[in-house]
């Protein structure tokens, strides 16, 4: 999976044993625990197996004693041990040893080990020798995260000198390693694509561009693809989408992917069907209500819930889940000019309803709006959209943590999911009085509710107005979650980090395998 730029993610293979011999830049990274009391902390190998021997287990701790190492989480050591066909070691501290490690803290732990590596081409690692369930993959996808780089629009005097982590040999036995390493490979990818889309600057990703990059990702893997020009949209009534967009030289786009898995199900009419949605502000200046221009540079991410949702589709193709999966993508630019729309202007979404904008610097719900009517009209099972909705969110929850807004228990099945996958999303109430704050004067909602508190619950309760009845629906907005400002962490680097789509691909594997 890749896009043009695109990242090109490590060769992964899986071996039962080390190499006699290995490349001058082969790195083998161990996993260490704590031992001993607060008084006399120590590091310890763990999970080596068959993999590594006695003699260099020892040679091992014995460095890690050396250098006071205590296997404290996410701890890094670098080490040369002659017994060993690598260049050097690197461990990487757990914690305190447990009887079964949660996929995350593998992922994690594989991701700052990624992070820290330079020069370095070829990676072993006994990570998945870990007992724990679905470590194998959280390995794999911890290190192409962890060492995922956007460097196209580098010159020679600043891209960097060593092409980057090139293959990773995941050492186990486990019969079904395979299976799972590819799978958490395909995961990562998709990941990395999602990020490549996000860290393309405005320049180079406007609407018309975005929905090609699209279309060419769509029909790689075989998905159905549809693109509406302004034409077509002017035609067919978004409102929204036009709204939003005709203040910019850049026409806005919807593009349509469609998966068609319930043919590969046993029982094909009785696979499920899940709409995605997802937001593409290609670059947001506020429009008229335009933004501080201190941040305003960070919008080139405003974009990154459709980034998701595409990377999630393919994926869902590229793996061929048994249900039916159709994603709507709308597209725009927000610009100030003076074609741009007014606070004060009134807009008929598609569908019907009619909006009056009273800011401008909330559009995102504008297009959101017209792509969750659209998409209900497939008749989908189940509804989850995402995007930078609101700064709100950042307020309530920070910036790792998304907001899960939406039907009850839909709502508490993606936030449980995302909890699981280590994306962290935290489910919100809608409160029914919040629609209050919505009435318009003039038309059949505001799109915002005036007041200061609860942005990102009144933006949830706007876009619930445009939900068919019976759809299970959740919204993750990721306004935070989604672009990385400030240093690296576990196997996020600054910039793009690709969330949700980790999320998104489990719920929708959990829809394929238990309805």
């Amino acid at each position: 999976m890749s896009t043009e730029p695109g990242y090109a993610s490590p060769v992964v293979n899986v071996a039962s044993s080390l190499p006699r011999r290995a490349a001058a830049s082969t790195v083998l990274i161990v996993p260490v625990v704590s031992t001993g009391d607060d008084d006399k902390p120590g590091a310890v190998v763990t999970s080596a197996g068959s993999f590594l021997s006695s003699d260099a287990v020892a040679e091992i701790e014995s460095g890690l004693r050396a250098l006071a190492a205590t296997g404290g989480a996410e701890q890094l050591h670098r080490l040369v041990v002659g017994s060993l066909p690598v260049s050097s070691v690197l461990t990487v501290g757990l914690g305190k040893p447990r009887s079964e490690w949660p996929a995350d803290t593998v992922r994690r732990a594989a991701g700052v080990a990624a992070r820290s590596l330079s020069n370095t081409e070829t990676v072993f690692t006994t990570l998945a020798a870990l007992p724990g369930e679905g470590v194998a993959s959280a390995a794999v996808e911890g290190l192409i995260l962890g060492s995922y780089r956007f460097t196209e629009f580098r010159s020679a005097k600043t891209a960097p000198k060593d092409k980057g982590l090139q293959k990773i040999t995941v050492l186990t036995t486990a019969k079904d390693a395979k299976q799972e390493v590819a799978h958490g490979a395909a995961v990562a990818t998709a990941v990395a694509t999602a990020r490549d889309l996000v860290n393309t600057p405005p320049s180079h990703l406007f609407p018309a561009e975005f929905a090609k990059r699209a279309r060419a990702l769509g029909e790689s893997v075989g998905l159905e693809v549809e693109v509406l020009d302004e034409k077509a949209l002017q035609k067919g009534g978004y409102g929204g989408i036009l709204g939003v967009g005709q203040g910019s030289s850049r026409p806005p786009r919807l593009v349509r992917l469609i998966h068609r898995g319930s043919r590969l199900a046993k029982k094909s009419k009785q696979a499920k069907k899940v709409a995605l949605v997802g937001k593409g502000v290609t670059f947001d200046t506020g429009g008229i209500s335009i933004k501080p221009a201190a941040s305003m540079h960070h919008m080139t991410s405003d974009m990154g819930g459709a980034a998701a949702v595409i990377a999630t589709v393919a994926l869902a193709a590229q793996l061929q889940l048994p249900i039916d999966v159709i994603a709507t993508v709308p597209m725009a630019e927000n610009m100030p000019s003076g074609t741009a729309q007014r606070p004060g202007d009134v807009l008929t979404q598609y569908g019907g309803t009619t909006v009056e904008v009273q800011n401008t610097d909330a559009e995102g719900r504008l297009i959101l709006a017209d792509a969750i009517v659209r998409a209900c009209e497939d008749n989908p099972d189940y509804l989850i959209e995402t995007s930078t909705l609101t700064g709100a969110q950042t307020v309530a929850l920070g910036a790792r943590i998304p907001g899960v807004m939406g039907s009850d228990e839909f709502r508490d099945r993606v936030a449980a999911i995302s909890q699981r996958v280590g994306e962290n999303g935290w489910p919100m109430p809608l409160p029914d009085e919040l629609k209050e704050d919505l009435k318009s004067t003039v038309a059949d909602l505001s799109n915002i509710s005036g007041q200061r508190f609860a942005g990102m619950l009144v933006a949830g309760v706007f876009l619930r107005e445009f939900v068919a009845d019976g759809v299970g629906w959740a919204h993750i907005d990721v306004a935070g979650p989604a672009y990385n400002t400030g240093s690296p962490w576990g196997y996020s680097p600054k910039g793009a980090t690709g969330v949700p789509t980790r999320t998104m691909f489990a719920v929708l594997e959990d829809i394929a395998a238990n309805g």
